[in-house]
């Protein structure tokens, strides 16, 4: 299993992701889809392993299965593993130039997938503080499990629940 290895935030990862847009914008076309920059490379000053994170949001799941050997034409590969975790996303990876990679997560504009990931990138763009004991935890986490990707993913999970869990209309009432 490769390492963990988180760097420090680069300015060139949303130029990155803008040019995996228009890809995949093209890709898609006619289809109407949204695409959003995600993960811990979408946040201004926040250090993340070199993976740009690509939510791409279609009206139904059909939409993206109709376009999965159009993105594997553009190098992405298709891996079906997960798909018992989570049916409902169509999930893609493809090696990047240099030493970053894309993680295309495919799913419904509607689903929870898509709203906890756009908020929870949006909280972290959002407040600075909460960023930095994110990026503390991330940086520990990566020392911890250095070896172990699975590992430092799971142990992120309570950090990222308490903040959604925090959000307004999402916290427990009384």
């Amino acid at each position: 299993m490769s390492s963990v290895v988180v760097v420090p935030y680069s300015a060139e990862w949303p130029a990155h992701f803008t040019a995996i847009r228009e890809e995949l914008i093209a890709a898609f076309s006619p289809i109407a889809v949204a695409i959003e920059h995600t993960g811990s490379t979408a946040v201004p000053g926040l250090s993340a392993k070199p993976v740009i994170d690509v939510l791409l949001g279609a009206r139904v799941l059909t939409e993206i299965e109709t376009r999965i050997t159009a993105l594997c034409d553009l190098g992405y590969e298709y891996v079906t593993k997960y798909e018992g975790a989570f049916p409902m996303r169509r999930y893609f990876v493809k090696s990047a130039p240099g030493s970053l990679r894309v993680h295309l997560h495919a799913v419904e504009r509607s689903s929870m997938f898509w709203h906890e990931h756009v908020a929870f990138r949006d909280a972290l763009r959002g407040d600075a503080a909460l960023r930095d004991r994110y990026q503390a935890l991330k940086l520990q986490l990566a020392a911890d499990f250095a070896a172990d990707k699975a590992a430092y993913s799971t142990a992120k999970g309570p950090f990222i629940q308490s903040v959604l869990a925090a959000l307004p209309g999402r916290g427990q009432e009384g």
